[in-house]
């Protein structure tokens, strides 16, 4: 299997990931990679200077493959024309009533640029993983359909305001045409797409408006309204279908032979993402979660980095406690929607919300009562290896109190 190491350090938000990732790797070398093969990265990783270094280094590496590069669409048209594809992972349902989550797909090779350190580029064969899952295919399509509505919603501001305008030529029209569509004279670079699930056609319409007249106030009687031809845009709106076959794909790129890892070991290490800190990043995106820390220093924010980091992973390990003590005892316990066999850390740490412990003192005599613990909480409780002494006053009593004499 392939192995994550962890790793912490202050860099440049501003500086290019495809620059700082081969620095970063260089760093996990420093530290050993004693017990693993290698290392799982999310598309950031894909470089060819990436690339080139493992091949340098002899480093396994497996990295998601950003949509935008030739070699993903290559493949991913490769797979949908696949009639048959080998089962490569299997996990049962996030709830009770969900068909088991299965990942099918093949490793093929292809010849990609990489570069090495003496900047040489060279072109090198590098192992793919071209896999198809069934439920991303169905997450990307509820996904894009609820983007599209929203996007939609969105267009009603712009087209409102093209509606107003007014143009006294037909040139001036077009040229206003060429500035909303990013292709207006001397604009350099790629031409800007702002709307992804839609195609905007403009078109100019010639019409008759009252002319404005020159002197303010109430007209005299008898003015004979003169009338000018004028120009506005039209603009007709068309949804973009997203083929039925096309959601649902993913490519990996790995640097280690089928010798030592099987394709469904590839495809292992990769979903195993979810059980290392970086799921619990998003949080702290969230501009509330990090504006209001205000860190003068660089060791005070090393200092606040190690100790989120350990958080998230303390937050980690004890949903994949969890998890794996759920799947050997095949057992559910409430979620978001229902049962469910994979609960997050937040679902766990949610459902002792309602557990209570009432610590009560009467004529120097203690008592304690604990309220609203259910069978699944002593599960998890297992899982953990914490003792049920924590909860000792409702364990011959199913959630009613009990007198326990103080020690």
């Amino acid at each position: 299997m392939v192995a994550c190491q962890l790793r912490l350090g202050i860099r440049d938000g501003k500086t290019n990931e495809s620059t700082e990732t081969p620095v970063a790797i260089e760093e996990c070398l420093a530290l050993g990679l004693d017990g693993g093969l290698g290392i799982v990265a999310d598309s950031k990783a894909y470089s060819r200077r990436t690339l080139g270094l493992c091949c340098e280094k002899q480093i396994g590496l497996v990295t998601l493959v950003p949509r935008t590069c030739a070699v993903r669409q290559e493949l991913e048209a490769w797979g949908r024309q696949q009639t048959t594809l080998p089962l490569l992972l299997e996990k049962p349902g996030r709830t009770a009533h969900d068909a088991p989550r299965r990942w099918r797909g093949r490793s093929v090779s292809r010849t990609v640029e990489v570069e090495y350190a003496d900047k040489r580029v060279a072109w090198e064969e590098v192992r793919f993983v071209a896999v198809h899952s069934p439920q991303l295919a169905y997450q990307q399509a509820q996904a894009s359909t609820t983007a599209q509505a929203q996007e939609a919603k969105r267009l009603a501001t712009p087209i409102a305001h093209v509606a107003t305008q007014r143009f006294a030529c037909a040139t001036d029209a077009e040229a206003a045409i060429a500035a909303y569509e990013g292709r207006e004279r001397g604009r350099r670079g790629r031409q800007p797409q702002p709307w992804r699930y839609h195609v905007l056609q403009y078109t100019v319409d010639v019409v008759q408006q009252p002319k404005k007249r020159t002197r303010r106030g109430r007209p005299p009687k008898g003015e004979v309204s003169v009338e000018e031809v004028c120009y506005r845009l039209a603009i007709q709106t068309e949804a973009l279908v997203q083929a039925e076959d096309e959601p649902g794909w993913f490519v990996l790129a790995t640097t280690v032979g089928p010798e030592v890892c099987s394709d469904a070991q590839i495809v292992q290490a990769y979903r195993e993402q979810t059980t290392t800190v970086e799921p619990g990043f998003r949080w702290i995106k969230n501009p509330a979660a990090i504006a209001p820390v205000w860190l003068e220093k660089p060791e005070r924010i090393a200092a606040l980095a190690m100790l989120t980091v350990v958080g998230l992973l303390v937050y980690s390990l004890l949903q994949r406690q969890v998890r794996l003590y759920r799947q050997h005892h095949d057992q559910q316990m409430p979620g978001n929607k229902g049962e469910t066999a994979t609960p997050t850390a937040a679902v766990i740490l949610s459902l002792f919300a309602q557990v209570m412990m009432v610590h009560m003192e009467m004529d120097q005599a203690v008592s304690l009562h604990v309220y609203g613990l259910q069978p699944h909480h002593l599960t998890i409780c297992d899982a953990l290896e914490i003792d049920r002494a924590w909860y000792a006053p409702s364990l011959s009593q199913q959630n009613h109190g009990r007198s326990v004499p103080s020690p």
